[in-house]
């Protein structure tokens, strides 16, 4: 049986090599990706959770509002009330 020649087994020796770094590489693209779909994730909460916040905020906000309102009304007829007995 007759031996490859030396250039085909050099280029089988790279080729391996070649393989085996594509592998290394795309272990760490994997990775990578993983890691920034992971902050991803933690943002997209973060962003949830403020957006909770600022719907609360508004709520309460817009509560007090109309409490206010009611309050400045239940003056006006105290207020007008008090006129009407005074006279």
């Amino acid at each position: 049986m007759k031996t490859p020649p030396e250039s085909f087994l050099l280029f089988k020796e790279e080729l391996v090599k070649a393989q085996l770094e594509k592998e290394r590489l795309q272990r760490h693209y994997e990775q990578q990706l993983a890691e920034v779909n992971q902050e991803l994730s933690r943002l997209k909460e973060q962003i949830q959770s403020q957006q909770d916040m600022m719907r609360t905020t508004l709520e309460y906000a817009s509560n007090l509002e109309i409490r206010l309102t009611e309050v400045k009304e239940e003056v006006a007829q105290a207020t007008s009330a008090n006129r009407k007995t005074i006279y």
